[in-house]
């Protein structure tokens, strides 16, 4: 089963400027979202396979979508997450089973190699609903510059049978980073934690 995709939203932030100093170059995240039909609202299924499948789909169409407007190449992308949120005739469990068995190889083929787990979130809701897209290091989860987020949000979805899917991809950390802890340059990337 592929998606019955009804609209797809790309777009970037920039932050310049962060407690009146400039940020250059700028810090950038990208999110693109994709509002699917669910084809299990209003009932209980047990197979949700089809889910997967489609969460394999968007993996790799979102991850790309995020790394072209971005402009850089898929290796120069730093921070990644996957969110999904699941209108009112659907489940939990249908975010789950788009975001988590096989979502994340194509979006990791998509930024070149995430040895790190790709931090996510899902949850119900509805048209208008802040959903928000936890941010991660892609190959060392322990680079602490790089825990951040991106909240989407969309007028109109998800409607109740449908699913909110959004990816997020950045080519930074957070703006002026000063916790400590593992810097994205020390980062070997072999075992996703460091």
């Amino acid at each position: 089963m592929s998606a019955d995709i009804r609209k797809i939203a790309v777009w970037v932030e920039e932050t310049h400027r962060e407690a009146g100093r400039a940020i250059a170059p700028a810090t950038r995240k990208a999110v693109a979202a994709a509002v699917i039909a669910n084809p299990f609202a209003g009932r209980y299924e047990e197979d949700l396979a089809p889910l997967m499948e489609i969460g394999a789909e968007l993996g790799g169409l979102l991850g790309a979508r995020c790394v072209a407007a971005l402009g850089i190449a898929p290796g120069q992308a730093e921070s990644y997450g996957k969110a999904a949120m699941v209108g009112e005739n659907g489940e939990l469990e249908h975010a789950a089973a788009i975001l988590h068995p096989k979502l994340g190889a194509p979006l990791r083929a998509a930024v070149e190699k995430g040895a790190a787990l790709v931090p996510s979130s899902k949850k119900m809701g509805g048209p208008g609903q802040v959903l928000d897209v936890p941010l991660g290091h892609k190959d060392a989860a322990y680079v602490r510059s790089h825990f951040d987020g991106i909240e989407i949000r969309l007028n109109d979805a998800p409607r109740a049978d449908e699913i909110l899917v959004a990816v997020a991809v950045t080519d930074s950390g957070r703006p002026l980073p000063r916790v400590g802890g593992l810097t994205a340059a020390e980062a070997k990337g072999e075992d996703g934690l460091r």
